[in-house]
């Protein structure tokens, strides 16, 4: 039975004396609470797929998707469900127990809906676990994911209620928050962070963690983002976060969510490996592998490998027991892969 008991009050003020305590106490702290609800030396390892890049209506003024900034970024449609399933399976094999995938919207369209929710059955055949992030969701789109079998929806809040206007103005804090509400309605967990270095004060980071800490459940992963600064945003000339403020953000979130996954997300391509390592030892458990995080750099996953060699950390193994249909659906799906490829393989030797 663990010594920590999960609240849901903190105050401004608690929560400020967290960020203030001296370091090595902070720290401490923060992994001692993190040993009481989870293995330290597991780490879950996700990959994140953008399924619809750019000309996001949304004015969020640190995103290259913005269709409201000019930053190069070449503009692509929905992707097809077979090209999404190809990249699913390879970051199965590359040892992903999670697959998220992402679309530049405001919110999903009902015509788009049916391929969001082919990719989540398609994708959940192959053993993943599966996170969407799509914008705001209405009642009955949550409802639709949720029966489609998604395990997780992504909508973060960014950063305190304060400071929110300052970010972002196509949408309200209430409407992110009107989302979470949908999303939990429907049954699927929360994955809601928030984005650092992007101008805030001390009050705002503890202000957002303070939101997430007051809903009625704790998002089960909290990603806290270092902010990757663009080209085109308004956001590309912001000052440097000091990195020990954002070490104290991660242990923080993880003593005011102790049972959930506190993930080291975007950033990480600018952090240097005792920065990181630093990050998991005051709590986060989770990270992003791959090339990318949608449109911005994350270390190569070969990297991710060899730093996780050198720390003693393992891949976390996702733990699920599925039915006896499920196992026969999983076994089809990879029959007709491995059908396909070799049909391939036949044509093109034929061709050659």
């Amino acid at each position: 039975m663990t010594a920590t008991t999960i609240r849901h009050d903190w105050t401004l003020e608690e929560t400020r004396a967290l960020f203030l305590m001296p370091f090595s106490d902070l720290i401490f702290k923060a992994q001692a609470i993190h040993r009481e609800h989870f293995d330290p030396n597991e780490v879950q390892v996700s990959t994140l797929l953008s399924i619809k890049t750019g000309a996001c209506p949304e004015d969020c003024k640190y995103c290259p998707q913005s269709g409201h900034y000019n930053t190069g970024l070449e503009k692509e449609k929905l992707l097809e469900v077979d090209k999404v399933l190809a990249e699913a399976r390879a970051a199965r094999d590359k040892g992903a127990s999670r697959f998220c995938m992402g679309a530049a919207w405001r919110s999903p369209t009902r015509k788009d809906m049916p391929y969001v929710v082919d990719m989540v059955r398609q994708v959940k055949s192959l053993g993943l676990e599966t996170c969407m992030t799509l914008g705001m969701l209405e009642e009955e789109q949550a409802k639709e994911l949720a029966d489609a079998g998604l395990d997780y929806y992504n909508h973060n809040l960014d950063t305190s209620e304060k400071y929110y206007s300052h970010i972002i103005t196509t949408r309200t804090y209430q409407d992110r928050l009107t989302s979470l509400s949908n999303v939990r309605k429907a049954g699927m967990k929360v994955c809601c962070g928030g984005i650092m270095g992007m101008g805030e004060d001390l009050d705002d980071r503890a202000g957002l963690l303070m939101q997430l800490a007051s809903l009625p459940q704790h998002p089960e992963s909290v990603p806290v983002n270092m902010l990757v600064k663009v080209a085109g945003t308004p956001m590309e000339d912001a000052e440097d976060l000091d990195p020990f403020d954002f070490v104290r953000t991660i242990a923080v979130a993880r003593i005011m969510m102790p049972a959930s996954h506190v993930r080291l997300s975007a950033g990480r391509e600018d952090m240097n490996e005792q920065m990181q390592a630093l990050c998991f030892l005051a709590g986060a458990n989770s990270i992003f592998y791959g090339e990318k995080l949608l449109t911005t750099a994350n270390p190569e996953a070969d990297r991710d490998r060899e730093l996780f060699r050198r720390l003693g950390i393992r891949p976390e193994q996702r733990e699920t027991e599925h039915t006896e249909e499920e196992r026969e659906a999983v076994l089809a799906r990879e029959v007709e892969h491995e059908r396909n490829r070799h049909l391939f393989y036949d044509a093109s030797r034929q061709s050659a």
